[in-house]
């Protein structure tokens, strides 16, 4: 009866310390996906140790009468579930630890494979054990007898338990605060059962493993779900707090667009807006009208809908934007942040009047512009920049004037005590990464104090990133007329630079035209010309040449064809006369250099092939005459031999006069086939 009691404790102490998290079975909405799956997990630990402890109870009352026959098989199958779920509080709870680490490395994938694995296998053993006794078994006085395999599983768990309480003190070993101390109490916890399983394995009569589960449960309680609630009364706070320096908060629902209002502030209080709803885009459509600012209606209604909502929060956590609000019929600044709440289905709107720090921002800016002389202004608006900073020569302290936004959504300081050491921090959040290391260079206070006493000004262009947009600038730099300011100006250049861009890509196109042979589209006589200078530039100098030669060719009857056919047989003779010298030399440029006449500068593998590609050209010319059907070209090499050839000319002409023999032998092949 004893046995009984003790599970019997541990059930009700469980019961009690846990009702709060028994009770709540569904994730609450704040909760994050991983908060979700911690909590279901430690859920399902906690009923599988409840259900061991009740049966566990149930053992110690069926063993206490074990004599009585009839009672024997509920004994015989409390057993197999006490096993059962024995393994199944080693299953989840190893499985809720996973869940906890949050971690989806080697060692936590290895630890759930292993738990999973051990769970099959203890199944395997319990059907087992049904036809030949492994892990216990009852003698004929239905005595419960403890056989070799009850070892092995209660070894292989302890082993499982010392590999994860070792795990979890490594994990807190490299953690700090709450979260150390929460891994030391479940690698304690992990600890307790190693030891009670022991203290289990050396005597059954006594419920050890129902203690060390217990305890465990306790440890986690006090040290973890305790210290967690703490931290969640610390947040409320916070988030109270900090509620209090808005005019007024929105939870809306994303999809459905159902909202609760949250406001403190009497003059919002004043507007009598609704503060709950089903659909918080349309009231806040009607609410612009009755009390936004005229002028920023249409912009405040652009604002307010689910697409917009959804795109602005897709690559972000938070954007703000301010617009005037009428309040007891004056006109006041408000700033709207939208933060995306944990659960992804919400998201909070904080409305805060901010018209005070607006007004105190122009009046400062206002005084900060009356220091500065009308010749200083003069210099400042004769040049068109999107940006400027006027730093004082002497401390280096500045003041920003932007004429227009060129940095995106990044806000920038307007004004600091050291402009060198704030545009340090700066350049490597706006500056294109290939142009950092220039422009920290360039801003540099020794540079600019020495470059500027030698000469009026200096300038760099780089580029900035801006929205994930890159952009060119061009950054200039002079002294005040008075010397006592430098004046950092910045311009956008991207128009400039696209139009240098396209001025240089339409001289290439109209070079490269002009190297082209309008009718086949090969290269042309110029283009033959350039290279041939080029080479004998370096024959001239030199140059050990790489080898190569000169095929000369000649289109076979073309005045025929003109004459008989008309010109554009002709040119359809001409293309493709062009198109079997390009199949053949694949490697090499040809050129047409006359109205017949064409031109291979070979080289590389074609130089290496040159006997094999005549054969087979010289072979394909003679089909063509035979079947009277495609183009028939004479053609002749010469090589370039350093040794005798000083003239680029030299090999021409020993190609052309090989082309002429050719031409000669075909046209007297002609005349006999005719």
């Amino acid at each position: 009866m004893s046995y009984s009691i003790i599970s019997l404790l541990a059930l009700i102490l469980n019961l009690i310390i846990n009702r709060e998290s028994l009770r709540n079975l569904k994730s609450r909405l704040n909760e994050s996906q991983n908060e979700q799956k911690l909590n279901f997990r430690y859920k399902l630990f906690l009923i599988a140790t409840n259900c061991y402890f009740i049966i566990d109870i149930a053992w110690g009352l069926l063993y206490e009468h074990h004599f009585i026959e009839k009672l024997f098989p509920f004994l015989y199958f409390d057993c197999i579930l006490y096993f059962l779920f024995m393994f199944l509080t080693m299953l989840t709870w190893i499985r809720y630890i996973v869940a906890y680490l949050d971690s989806h490395g080697l060692k936590s994938k290895t630890l759930l494979h292993s738990v999973w694995a051990m769970f099959a296998l203890s199944l395997v053993y319990l059907v087992i054990n049904h036809f030949h006794p492994f892990i216990f078994s009852f003698n004929d006085k239905h005595e419960y007898i403890i056989e070799q395999g009850r070892h092995i599983a209660f070894i292989l768990q302890i082993a499982l338990y010392v590999v994860t309480s070792t795990y979890m003190f490594f994990a807190a070993y490299k953690s700090r605060g709450g979260e150390k101390s929460r891994y030391i109490a479940v690698a304690l916890t992990c600890l307790v059962m190693e030891i009670f399983l022991i203290f289990q394995i050396l005597d059954f009569r006594y419920p050890f493993y129902a203690m060390g589960l217990i305890i465990g449960i306790c440890l986690v309680h006090s040290y973890i779900e305790k210290r967690e609630r703490k931290e969640k009364e610390v947040y409320d706070n916070i988030a109270t707090t900090l509620a209090e320096n808005y005019e007024v908060i929105y939870y809306v629902d994303i999809e459905t667009a159902e909202f609760n209002e949250f406001a403190k502030s009497n003059k919002y209080a004043s507007m009598k807006l609704p503060v709950s709803g089903r659909d918080f885009y349309n009231e806040t459509l009607k609410n612009i009208e009755k009390y936004v600012h005229p002028d920023d209606r249409q912009f405040a209604k652009n604002l307010y809908h689910k697409d917009i909502v959804l795109s602005n929060l897709k690559e972000k956590k938070s954007y703000s934007y301010k617009y005037r609000v009428m309040i007891e019929d004056q006109p006041r600044y408000f700033q709207f942040t939208v933060i995306r709440a944990n659960d992804n289905n919400h998201f909070i709107l904080y409305e805060k009047d901010i018209d005070d720090e607006i007004t105190a921002e122009n009046l400062r800016l206002e005084n900060q512009k009356k220091h500065i002389t009308f010749t200083q202004i003069a210099e400042i608006l004769a040049i068109n920049y999107d940006v400027i900073y006027y730093v004082d020569a002497n401390d280096f302290s500045y003041t920003t004037f932007e004429c227009r936004n060129i940095y995106g959504q990044k806000e920038m300081q307007k004004s600091g005590d050291d402009f060198f050491i704030d545009s340090r921090k700066n350049i490597p959040i706006l500056v294109h990464k290939s142009d950092r290391d220039l422009v920290l260079d360039f801003i540099n206070k020794d540079h600019i104090i020495s470059t500027l006493a030698n000469q009026k000004s200096c300038s760099l262009d780089y580029r900035i990133v801006a929205a994930k947009q890159t952009h060119y600038a061009r950054m200039s730099v002079q002294k005040s007329t008075n010397g006592t300011h430098f004046i950092f100006g910045i311009e956008n250049i991207d128009d400039e630079v696209k139009k240098e861009k396209q001025h240089l890509k339409a001289l290439n196109t109209e070079k490269e035209l002009a190297r082209r042979d309008e009718l086949t589209g090969i290269k042309n006589k110029t283009a033959y010309t350039e290279l041939e200078k080029s080479v004998q530039t370096n024959i001239d100098n030199g140059m050990d040449y790489l080898p190569f030669g000169l095929v000369v060719c000649d289109a076979n009857d073309l005045k025929k064809i003109n004459d008989t056919k008309g010109h554009a047989a002709g040119d359809d003779y001409i293309r493709k006369s062009a198109k079997l010298l390009c199949d053949t030399f694949v490697h090499s440029p040809v050129f047409r250099i006359g109205g017949d006449e064409f031109v291979v500068f070979i080289r590389g593998d074609d130089y290496s092939n040159r006997e094999k590609l005549m054969k087979e050209l010289h072979e394909q010319v003679q089909k063509n005459l035979q079947s009277g059907k495609g183009p028939v070209v004479a053609c002749g090499m010469a090589e370039y031999t350093p040794e005798k050839d000083s003239l680029v000319s030299e090999i021409f002409d020993r190609a052309d006069k090989a082309m002429y023999k050719i031409k000669k032998e075909l046209k007297k092949k002609k005349t006999i086939a005719q």
